[in-house]
């Protein structure tokens, strides 16, 4: 089973969501969003410069930068 960053999953591609490596502030900001085990998310849309990412989580579509997508690993579906 390959595991990679959230900031590496290609535009399109769903993955389920293993653990995350942040801490403190940011992983409790990463979990209120739904960033939880087990979550399917989706790389929907980089930015024109390619930072921030847009995600699709549990309904809801979602930016992240690409260092607190890269705190998020993933496996890809």
């Amino acid at each position: 089973m390959k595991v990679l960053p959230l900031s590496e999953l290609p535009i399109g591609q769903w993955g389920r969501v293993v653990s995350l490596k942040a801490r403190g502030m940011t992983r409790c900001r990463l979990l209120d969003l739904g960033l939880v085990p087990d979550t399917p998310v989706q790389a929907v849309r980089r930015s024109p410069l390619g930072d921030p990412i847009a995600y699709r989580i549990r309904g809801a579509l979602i930016a992240l930068r690409r260092e607190e997508a890269g705190q998020v690993l993933v496996t890809p579906l």
